[in-house]
């Protein structure tokens, strides 16, 4: 896979900065609410799915899979629809889908392959991986446990 970062790699960019701070409040708010978790862990995850989001946007071929908590921040980002629509088209020019994953396709590779791919694509594309959110990738197949970018959907 070739992964191709808009700006140089020698100095990883804090993912908040793809953020304002209302819209990371707002959803660190919703993480709190919705799964009990301290505002610390809540605001990481939120800024880990800006930098997955972005790693997406850079990516063409094989889907990236977020782990178990930027899972969350995936799903608490969507119900936000008109901020996560102008995220998507600021930050990748495209809607950013959401797909669950078929667990009867195999073609993408283990969970831990698709778990590196996607840190792997994250750094590429510039940014700064929190590693303590990233102990596995999640697993895709119903949304309620995880979901896989669609690299090719909304592209020409």
């Amino acid at each position: 896979m070739t992964v191709t970062a808009e700006r140089p790699l020698s100095t990883a960019t804090d993912p908040r900065a793809l953020l304002s701070a209302a819209l990371l409040d707002r959803l660190a708010t919703r993480i709190v609410k919705d799964h009990d978790v301290a505002l610390p862990l809540a605001e990481r995850i939120v800024v880990q799915t800006a930098a997955f989001l972005a790693a997406c946007a850079n990516t063409t071929g094989r889907p990236l899979t977020p782990s178990t908590a930027v899972d969350i921040g995936w799903h608490a980002f969507i119900l936000h629809t008109c901020d996560y629509a102008d995220f998507c088209q600021r930050v990748a020019g495209h809607f950013i889908h959401h797909v669950p994953t078929n667990p009867a396709e195999g073609e993408h590779g283990t969970a831990a392959a698709a778990r590196q791919r996607t840190l792997d694509a994250i750094a590429a594309a510039g940014y700064a991986v929190d590693a303590d959110l990233w102990p596995e990738a999640a697993d895709c197949s119903q949304c309620h446990a995880g979901c896989s970018d669609s690299p090719n959907s909304g592209k020409s």
